[in-house]
């Protein structure tokens, strides 16, 4: 493994190890709690595969004090050849990517031993899916840190020991359809049917003998303190919880974002941002609908067309970033026949990567259709655009709640009786928010206004990054 180089750090701050999940949903927010903590003097090692690293270099905003510790996947059959991150391979493959994680223990358990014995002592280690790191950190003298990024919703919902998975029998719809006891909320909660069906994947095999509940129940349960990527005033019922059923301190960063480097400029990254900036430009003031569903959403080929159709059903300007569907390898060959000749000059279907944050804060996008994931949830919260919400697994379901249920400042787009949504009901949640004479409009817009108000109070994120530093120097000492 790469080594960084690090002085030794002072008595006042740390030297942090961040191991996070071979993801980029799990990568990028560990990344930009790194840039916080650089902020404030904090130095990093990033223990990350090769590729990853690539991706994600241009976030770092630190590189005096971030420096990336490349980690070697190890080959596990039935993965293709250079596997490295999630993005690289289909959901159903994920568990065998858990496998290559866990086969890495050895070189994590050697950084951490050389850097105590190179006088650069490691002080504290983030993780999440690795739950074997605390048994290494216990005879290092190092804290540990398992650190959520998904919503505490999810984590009170899915994989708190009161859940109590049965492990004698095959686990069904039935047990998992009730909250389990003690749950805070009658209304974040996953309805029977679809949703509890998406519940189902935290029984499965995650990695050589043991389960996706398993393998986090383990992590949680080992660790010093819990730490959420939320703020209380969002999800306070739920730290709660989580903090009663580990009997842990749970940490809160608040909603941590990242900020675009505007120094790097050199990169082919800058130059499709301005290109679409341009295209943007060409539109009235919050006329335009954007859609992104992350970078591991991909929808079935009927789907995807019922969703492009929906799209130029609503009559609006458009921006839709996707992967090509299942089974096709271009955007270009799933869209409908005589689509693109249709919506010309006011839609655009894109395959490739695009900076999101950027493109919500442009004045001619009015409305962010997403999957909501946790990262676009607070994009959303704290953008000017309405939201509209199509989530399609477990953790972007209890999102999509607490925005339309407990927040009321989206709509979820209505789903069929099979889970799939229409181009009629897309159509219809879009229009809803973007007719500026809309009851339901008018009470989100509101509502996300007096939201986006806290949020971005002067000293509100920083305050909880502030008290987070704070909590962990209690924690060291």
């Amino acid at each position: 493994m790469a080594q960084p180089n690090l002085n030794k750090t002072s008595s006042s701050n740390f030297h942090i190890a961040m191991f996070p999940w071979f993801a980029m949903g799990h990568a990028i927010p560990f990344l930009q709690l790194s840039n916080e903590l650089a902020t404030r003097g904090h130095r990093i090692s990033f223990l990350l595969p090769k590729k990853a690293q690539i991706q994600i270099q241009h976030l770092n905003l630190h590189p005096h004090l971030i420096a990336f510790c490349s980690v070697t996947v190890p080959h596990i059959e039935g993965l293709p050849e250079g596997t490295e991150t999630a993005s690289d391979i289909p959901t159903s493959s994920t568990p065998l990517l858990a496998t290559a994680m866990d086969r890495t223990r050895q070189q994590i358990q050697g950084f951490l031993v050389s850097c105590g014995a190179n006088n650069r002592k490691v002080d504290m280690i983030f993780y999440d899916f690795a739950h074997w790191v605390p048994e290494i950190t216990r005879g290092l003298g190092i804290k540990c840190i398992c650190y959520g990024v998904v919503c505490a919703a999810t984590a009170a919902m899915a994989t708190v020991p009161a859940r109590n998975v049965p492990k004698d029998r095959p686990v069904t719809e039935e047990d998992l359809q009730d909250p389990p006891p003690g749950y805070p909320s009658s209304t974040v909660v996953m309805l029977p049917g679809r949703e509890v069906q998406s519940l189902m994947f935290i029984t499965m095999p995650y990695g050589d003998g043991i389960t996706f509940y398993e393998r986090l129940n383990t992590a949680r349960k080992g660790c010093d303190a819990l730490c959420i990527r939320t703020c209380r005033e969002v999800e306070g019922v739920f730290c709660d919880y989580l903090e009663a059923q580990f009997k842990k301190p749970v940490l809160l960063t608040g909603p941590v974002l990242g900020v675009m480097d505007s120094n790097n400029k050199n990169n082919k990254k800058s130059e499709q941002l301005d290109m679409w900036a341009k295209w943007f430009s060409g539109f009235e003031p919050r006329s335009v609908v954007f859609c992104a569903f992350g970078s591991q959403c991909t929808l079935e080929k009927d789907q995807f067309q019922e969703l492009v159709l929906g799209f130029e059903l609503t009559g609006l300007p458009f921006f839709v970033a996707l992967k090509p569907p299942v089974g096709c390898a271009t955007i270009e060959e799933a869209l409908p026949h005589g689509f693109e000749e249709r919506v010309k000059g006011r839609g655009v279907v894109f395959g490739g990567w695009v900076q999101q944050p950027m493109i919500l804060s442009h004045t001619s996008v009015g409305c962010f259709v997403s999957h909501c994931g946790f990262g676009s949830m607070w994009e959303s919260l704290l953008s000017d655009n309405q939201i509209v919400l199509v989530p399609q697994l477990s953790d972007q379901i209890l999102n999509t709640k607490i925005l339309v249920k407990e927040l009321k400042v989206a709509v979820e787009v209505e789903r069929e009786e099979n889970g799939w949504f229409s181009k009629e009901s897309l159509s219809k949640a879009i229009t809803t928010v973007m007719d500026k004479d809309n009851e339901v409009g008018v009470m989100v817009k509101k509502n996300q206004a007096k939201w986006r108000e806290t949020l971005s109070t002067p000293g509100f994120m920083d305050g909880y990054i502030d008290r987070f530093v704070q909590q962990l120097k209690e924690l060291v000492n």
